[in-house]
């Protein structure tokens, strides 16, 4: 870290020798050594502000929980407490200043709040930042605790809370897709199965099944989140407890259940909750889930608005900004393709979670800053990538019906919902008439004989051929594949 010549400073002592701090900063020698060490993401922790808060929630509940048992004097428990609270309402959080990327286990972002929150308290108290003999960030606020309890903790806490207003995004996004739904509900189109003509369906439909995949995400999504409620406060260092009095555990859950409003549990055995980061893992899994069946939907998207000439051109994207430097008039689908980046980060994140979980050692695992951020990113940019899909996409969306119903009118495929009465072999034939002559296919039925103009258009309807109205009873096949003339 480099100071300004002109930068007032105050001294600041650990066990390595002294530093010089900002006067005016919040954090302490130990953020210090931190910024200097850790020049490798060049994004503060407080880029994640749930992370944050969390941190400060813990603070909170241990303060509360140490003055409850008697190991912490009341006026410096109550100082703690609101200084906590100032930083969960959402102030000082740029003094949340070390990497996300970090060694040590999280020691460092633990060091960061014990200090940022010991200075606030401290000038809430008329005393000058870095009066550690009135309040110390080690002996008082970080009372109990030791980074890996505090750390993994704070992790899920931020989790869960960032996690809210992904599932919120999630459910407006599906809200979209199905409003597009019953917007294109009588809007007949050829479906594609392997990028080949199939059967018939509609576009609400098509929209419909978007909507039941992110539906089904969410369940997922709110199913894993229980992952994050198992903590382990009042393990300290490994596990055992050291150092914490024994009725810190219990005291501090229950605070930290008041202060959070979730149903966290103090893991059965502090030592493999210590040691294990696997919830980690399976959360980022569900997430990754996320990513990929989003992805595919954008991937569909961009098919069906391709063109719009010489493509598919069955729907209109919002036209978002100019597509080339070259050639005028270009529109590219960028808001499914940003989206589909997106998907293809949060992949990687998830492997590069896998590895960190796989690469923890003893009772410890040493990667959860890379753990913390993996998922933190992939939260945060899947929120942002869900609400700009919605904004300014989805909902934008309109049908090309004419190009539609044309499409429909010409396709061999509706020959599928004339088997039952006419059977297999008559069909195929028909289908190969009508590829090789364009013809419509209700012309080429009725002039064979093989069914009658009103029934042929009855059975041909939008709804049954989406399967809306099914069939309720088949006519007699007949057995005239040799009448169909093949031109």
């Amino acid at each position: 870290m480099t100071l300004d010549a002109t930068t007032r400073t105050r001294t600041e002592t650990d066990s390595l020798g002294t530093l010089e701090i900002p006067v005016d900063a919040y954090w302490g020698i130990h953020t210090a050594r931190a910024l200097e060490n850790f020049p490798i993401a060049k994004r503060p922790i407080s880029v994640y502000p749930d992370l944050v808060r969390a941190l400060a929630m813990v603070k909170q509940a241990s303060a509360r929980a140490n003055r409850e048992i008697g190991v912490l004097d009341p006026a410096k428990a109550d100082l703690i407490d609101r200084a906590a609270q100032r930083v969960i309402d959402g102030e000082f959080h740029d003094e949340f200043a070390v990497g996300v990327i970090q060694g040590g286990a999280g020691t460092s972002t633990n060091m960061n709040a014990n200090e940022v929150i010991t200075n606030i308290a401290l000038e809430m108290a008329g005393r000058e930042k870095g009066d550690y003999a009135f309040l110390s960030p080690i002996d008082d606020t970080n009372r109990s605790q030791s980074t890996n309890d505090v750390y993994p903790t704070a992790i899920k806490i931020g989790l869960a809370l960032t996690l809210k207003s992904l599932l919120e995004e999630l459910a407006l996004l599906r809200q979209s897709f199905l409003a597009k739904a019953d917007e294109f509900h009588d809007v007949l189109k050829v479906g594609r199965t392997q990028l080949q003509d199939a059967v018939p369906m509609t576009l609400g439909q098509e929209f419909h099944g978007f909507a039941t995949t992110l539906g089904e995400d969410y369940s997922r999504l709110t199913e894993n989140a229980y992952l994050l409620y198992e903590i382990n406060m009042g393990a300290t260092a490994i596990g055992t407890g050291i150092t914490a009095h024994a009725g810190y555990g219990k005291a501090v859950l229950r605070h930290l259940r008041e202060i959070t409003a979730l149903d966290l549990e103090t893991a059965t055995d502090l030592v493999e909750s210590t040691s294990d980061t696997g919830a980690f893992m399976s959360f980022s899994s569900s997430l990754k889930r996320n990513a990929i069946k989003l992805s595919k939907i954008c991937n569909d998207l961009r098919l069906l608005s391709s063109g719009p000439q010489a493509g598919l051109g069955e729907i209109n994207l919002p036209p978002r900004q100019a597509g080339s430097s070259i050639m005028p008039g270009k529109v590219n689908p960028v808001i499914p393709e940003v989206v589909n980046q997106v998907a293809f980060s949060v992949v990687g994140a998830d492997m590069t979670v896998t590895m960190a979980v796989e690469g923890g050692q003893l009772q410890l695992n040493a990667f959860e800053p890379v753990i913390a951020h993996s998922i933190y990113q992939s939260i945060t940019w899947m929120r942002q990538a869900m609400w700009t899909l919605r904004v300014n996409c989805v909902d934008g969306i309109t049908a090309n019906r004419e190009r539609l119903g044309a499409m429909v009118g010409s396709s061999v495929g509706v020959v599928t919902a004339l088997t039952p009465f006419i059977g297999y072999a008559a069909s195929a034939a028909l289908a190969k008439t009508a590829l090789l002559t364009h013809r419509n296919v209700a012309d080429l039925v009725v002039e064979a004989g093989l069914m009658s103009r009103e029934e042929v258009t009855k059975q041909l309807s939008p709804a049954r051929l989406s399967g809306l109205h099914p069939i309720t009873q088949a006519i007699p096949v007949q057995r005239a594949a040799d009448s169909v003339v093949e031109e």
